[in-house]
């Protein structure tokens, strides 16, 4: 129950500081992706199964707040989060190379999937602009907090999972 409160607060956090603190402090329109972060953290953290619930969260919370029709985030950070989960297997808490590598290719995948999606069939061919001024700048700006927010939520992770490895070495 403390974990599901924890990554409640945590999706919540985000999502607010996404909307607010960093709309505020948006280089030229773009504002990192904070979904992208937790739900890829969690993802190789936790594995498929916490990587797709928590993306299918915060997806739905970005669908109701700026979507155009529900689903379509939840849906894009439920894989986001399934694939990053495939890295649990050789994720190591005090590596950062891998974690940094799967944010990016995360952020950079969302936004390519995004322009597919919902501009490329509506016959919007302008790839190399959008990529160059939207994708490539979210992604480079994803990476600076990433930096800064990883740690934070490896800390909180490690002490949620210290917290059940206690819980559950007293019922054994």
């Amino acid at each position: 129950m403390g974990r599901k409160l924890v990554v409640t607060l945590f999706i919540i956090v985000c999502f607010i500081l996404q909307c607010s603190v960093f709309h505020s402090l948006a280089f030229a329109g773009i504002i990192p992706n904070l979904m992208i972060i937790l739900t890829s953290a969690f993802g190789f953290m936790r594995g498929e199964k916490e990587g797709l619930i928590i993306g299918f969260f915060c997806g739905l919370l970005s669908d109701i707040f700026f979507g155009s029709f529900l689903g379509f985030y939840a849906l894009v950070l439920m894989y986001i989060g399934f694939v990053n989960g495939k890295f649990s297997r050789v994720f190591y808490p005090e590596d950062i190379k891998l974690p940094i590598a799967l944010i990016v290719t995360s952020d950079l995948s969302y936004g390519i999937l995004c322009y597919i999606l919902m501009f490329l069939l509506r016959s919007k061919f302008n790839f190399t602009f959008y990529f160059i001024s939207v994708i490539l700048p979210e992604a480079l700006y994803t990476t600076v907090v990433t930096i800064f927010l990883y740690p934070i939520i490896l800390r909180v992770n490690e002490k949620l999972e210290a917290g059940e490895r206690k819980r559950e070495q007293k019922f054994v």
